[in-house]
């Protein structure tokens, strides 16, 4: 589950990292209001943010600063006004409901500090970068030795003297240290005990040195977080902080069902029992030449209500051309899942072809049954293995 920067900056605030003062808008008259409300505060300047579930906002327009009220009104319309491209969007983009208006802060030095979990080391892992500001994915690809990975015992957590090694190693000094490794420590309870999957600031800032602040504060201005989807029925909290309007409504009518589903841009559509062979079916697709227009994995145990409910989701979606099926019967046997199929298909009704392939636990009932189907469902063909399944779906789509 994912949340968006303006919450993911008051979580981190509650776990004790300082973050520059905030607000969220929805309107361009509202950022006008938020800026005088900071001014007061102190602020000479303010950041404008599209709050979307991408990055790369900047990059796409979506984060402009601002030095009056006027200019903050202004360049929130702008930013509302039309859909937000990225480099991680479609080429559509998508709508901007929200805005965060926050303080402006002088910035010595960008640093990046994050955790996700390492499947590799089978535990978390603090990773950090002086290079921040940048997007981390391409440090890692072009100089994968200015990240520092520090693995983390989910059981005790991140250790002090560990979050001081990586201060050091990152290149702090003075007072910036004890306040860096207060913001890890912060950052590394917040990971475990949320069940996220990734924290991330991006960047970590120091400040110009001041009377106040001689080596300068260490804050966070950008922040993002990711949930494990599988651990939120612990956290009812965070549940409430998911936005609706960020999630495909597909996807969100697929989880009622306990379908997982993920749109993609190609022409056939895939309906699958479990994830490894979702993808597998995907990459057979592609290899003969179509371009799968979803992830639909309906599980183990798929019964008629969710195999009907799959073809709607499917045929919802204007590309797709033509629909391959492909059952491997284990729990939910092929019989079970073929009169499924024919029910579902009569119900749905389909004008594009249809190419079923079962395998497994009562395979040869199962083909009996389409067989016999094939009166009522003229767009049917049955595949004899995946590979000729494959072949044929894609030549239907092709002709």
């Amino acid at each position: 589950m994912k949340i968006h920067e303006y919450q993911s900056r008051e979580l981190l605030e509650k776990f004790g990292v300082p973050v520059p003062g905030g607000i969220v808008v929805d309107s361009a008259d509202d950022a006008e209001a938020a800026f005088k409300t900071l001014q007061k505060d102190g602020a000479t300047l303010a950041v404008v943010k599209a709050q979307v579930h991408a990055g790369g906002r900047g990059k796409g327009g979506g984060v402009k600063l601002v030095r009056t009220a006027e200019e903050a009104k202004d360049a929130a319309w702008t930013i509302l006004s039309k859909p937000l491209v990225t480099p991680q969007t479609t080429a559509e983009g998508v709508p901007v409901n929200k805005l965060l208006v926050a303080s402006g802060v002088d910035i010595a030095k960008e640093y990046y500090v994050g955790m996700v979990v390492d499947r590799a080391r089978g535990c978390p892992v603090l990773m950090a970068s002086a290079e921040g500001g940048m997007d981390i994915e391409e440090v890692a690809a072009k100089t994968p030795e200015k990240i520092i990975k520090e693995p983390v015992d989910p059981d005790t957590g991140l250790q002090p003297y560990q979050a001081r090694k990586v201060a050091f190693e990152l290149g702090f000094s003075g007072k910036q240290v004890g306040q860096a490794v207060k913001v890890m420590m912060s950052l590394a309870r917040l990971f475990l005990g949320t069940d996220a999957s990734l924290v991330e600031i991006n960047p970590l800032i120091v400040t110009p040195g001041s009377a106040d602040h001689p080596d300068g504060q260490v804050l966070a201005i950008d922040a993002k977080i990711d949930f494990d989807d599988n651990a939120m029925f612990r956290h009812k909290d965070l549940q409430a902080l998911e936005d609706p309007a960020e999630v495909d409504a597909s996807e969100a009518q697929a989880a009622k069902f306990g379908l997982s589903y993920i749109k993609l841009d190609g022409t056939i559509g895939c309906l699958v029992n479990g994830a490894g062979l979702a993808m597998s079916t995907m990459d057979i697709i592609k290899l003969h030449g179509g371009d799968p227009a979803n992830f639909l994995d309906v599980g183990g145990s798929a019964n008629e209500e969710a195999v009907t409910e799959a073809f709607r989701i499917i045929l919802a979606d204007s590309n797709v051309n033509g629909i391959l099926v492909n059952i491997f019967g284990g729990i939910a046997k092929c019989d079970i899942i073929a009169n499924a199929i024919v029910a579902a298909a009569k119900e749905v009704g389909f004008e594009v072809p249809l190419v079923v392939r079962l395998e497994g636990t009562n395979v040869e009932p199962a083909r009996e049954i389409l067989e016999a189907a094939k009166a009522d469902i003229p767009t049917m063909i049955v595949g004899s293995d995946l590979t000729d399944a494959a072949q044929k779906i894609t030549a239907a789509v092709a002709g």
